[in-house]
């Protein structure tokens, strides 16, 4: 079982190969260049590095959202793409679980933050058990303040990650009511190698089938051609034009009612 994992949620752009139960390469670029100019590029690097040809994959894992739109859209397309070339299913991954999955198995909760704009950020809340990734509130946009308050309510220790930690840490280190610490940089931001190795985990279950590559549940494969990246709030420029189509559908209505009272007046004349 040859999996490819991408990450292009975010400010990194990630690319990893795994196989089975191992890591085979991970590379990750966070400088300035765009995704679109890093990511088949980098894609092609580690192919050739390993000696794989396109044709040995058999499935594509990679960070369905939410983050970037723009980065979403890129890693969609790139993965939409390979998988239709190459006839092989995608293996959706949420990226605020994948998050997550970078401390594997550490003690207490796991709280990813990803700025999200607008005074919100993408999170959610885990813990693992039994070495398996639990989701105690799964992801969504949210303001800092009402997630540090479902994190003082569970009332454990946490780990912080993501770069909404730093945006936050004035509002953390302010309100938090819990013994609470932030991921050290290694495992800050988004990896591909995380994508994969919770989509193996997903798709093959426990240890013993990831080693082998079992399939334990095929439902977890998306045909490419039906794979859509999940955003969880509208983009900008959709909510632009929901104002846009607001303020005319008042001002129409304004208009047919100053137009209805010129009718009235006209009338008792």
């Amino acid at each position: 079982m040859r999996l490819l994992a991408l990450d292009s949620s975010g400010l990194v752009a990630s690319v990893a190969v795994l196989e089975n139960d191992g890591l085979l390469a991970e590379y990750s670029v966070n400088y300035k260049k765009t995704h679109s100019q890093t990511l088949l590029p980098m894609l092609d690097e580690v192919m050739r590095m390993l000696g794989i040809p396109k044709g040995g994959l058999d499935a594509i894992a990679i960070a369905k959202g939410p983050g970037s739109f723009t980065g979403l859209r890129i890693g969609a397309a790139t993965a939409k793409g390979l998988g239709l070339a190459l006839q092989i299913p995608i293996i959706p991954v949420e990226t605020v679980d994948a998050l997550a999955y970078n401390l594997y198995d550490t003690e207490g909760l796991i709280c990813p933050m990803m700025d999200a704009r607008r005074a919100q950020v993408y999170t959610g809340i885990y813990c693992f058990r039994d070495h398996m990734l639990q989701v105690l509130c799964p992801q969504k946009p949210e303001a800092a303040e009402e997630i540090v308050q479902e994190l003082n309510r569970m009332g454990k220790p946490v780990t912080v990650l993501g770069d909404g930690a730093d945006v936050c840490r004035e509002i953390l280190g302010r309100q938090l009511r819990v013994p609470w610490s932030v991921a050290p940089a290694h495992l800050q931001k988004q990896r591909a190698g995380a994508v994969g190795a919770l989509a193996m985990e997903r798709l093959c279950g426990n240890t013993e089938g990831r080693k082998q590559g079992i399939i334990l549940h095929p439902e977890l494969l998306t045909d490419p051609d039906s794979f859509a990246p999940e955003y969880l709030r509208k983009s900008q420029a959709e909510r632009e034009r929901e104002a846009r189509m607001k303020a005319s559908q008042e001002k129409n209505a304004g208009n047919r009612m100053t137009g209805s009272s010129s009718l009235e007046r006209s009338g008792r004349k």
